[in-house]
């Protein structure tokens, strides 16, 4: 599938090793799209992998040890059966450790969320009756400073995005505490046609949102790069090499759909001068990096 928005993952040196686990242990739906290797950057050699989950995609890089995963970012994977919660569950837990235990829970009878080997948080929820629209869904966790705005981010997000709508919204009773009534205790909701969640969390916790887990924005052209960066961008400080942090600290890439391209093939020549031409920028310049591909 054409994505509008790819989930990008930030390894140290493990994004080859990481992408095929993933593909393993997700099996049908799920393969290694392409491996390139960009050098010379601030981080060394960079591998960048592209593979999909059960048709859905995701981009991986190695960069270094700058910056770790936490649950801030999970993903939500949607199970058929109570079987396939306890299948995944075997294979995710494997060097990980578990944040929720695996268990019958009010919400659904067979659940547990799970930190991966890697760092990488996954919930994993067995659907009883109910439909599935996504198969792995992102769930952004509001904690700290920005706990009590998930709502407000998800209508942000929606006014920012098109074919967006709000899919269910449940909220925290009274008594729930250190949650606040009234706030997000999980709300889902579409972007672009696909399904994103959003939670609070007033508990305490070392952690907030940060680069190991951001989303690359696809642009066909110019003007949506300027556009979702004119819309998105609250940190001036933050924007860097195409990233940027919205003003929930959230980070995401504006990117064409061009680089790929460009950064693809044989050519070490012509990948090199692209790479040298986007380290110096903040927001991608479309027809500047033609120029560094095309020599000019």
């Amino acid at each position: 599938m054409n994505q509008k928005i790819t989930t990008h993952l930030w390894f140290d040196k493990e994004s080859k090793e990481a992408a095929e686990f993933y593909v393993s242990v997700f099996g049908e739906g799920s393969k290694i799209n392409s491996v390139s290797t960009i050098h010379d950057t601030p981080s060394g050699d960079c591998d960048i992998v592209s593979f999909s989950l059960r048709g859905q995609s995701f981009m991986a890089i190695s960069a270094g040890p700058l910056f770790k995963f936490n649950p801030t970012v999970s993903f939500l994977v949607a199970c058929g059966s109570k079987e396939e919660v306890e299948a995944l569950w075997g294979k995710l837990s494997e060097g990980g450790k578990a944040l929720m235990e695996l268990g019958s829970y009010p919400f659904s009878e067979k659940y547990g969320w799970i930190q991966d080997k890697y760092g990488l948080s996954w919930q994993l929820m067995f659907m009883g009756s109910r439909k599935a629209g996504q198969s792995i869904t992102p769930t952004l966790m509001f904690v700290g400073d920005v706990c009590g705005k998930a709502e407000e981010a998800m209508s942000f997000y929606a006014s920012v995005f098109k074919d967006s709508k709000v899919d269910h919204v449940m909220r925290y009773e009274k008594g729930e505490d250190p949650d606040k009534k009234g706030s997000v205790k999980h709300a889902a909701f579409v972007l672009e046609g696909q399904m994103f969640a959003v939670m609070d969390s007033a508990r305490t916790h070392d952690f907030n949102f940060y680069q190991a887990v951001s989303f690359i924005i696809n642009c066909e052209n110019q003007q949506e790069v300027d556009y979702y960066w004119e819309k998105l961008s609250a940190d001036p400080a933050s924007e860097q090499c195409g990233w940027l942090k919205d003003k929930f600290g959230f980070p995401w890439q504006v990117v064409p759909v061009q680089m790929g391209e460009m950064l693809s093939g044989g050519d070490k020549e012509k990948i090199a001068r692209v790479t040298q031409a986007f380290l110096k920028m903040k927001k991608f310049d479309i027809a500047k990096l033609k120029e560094a591909a095309e020599g000019k």
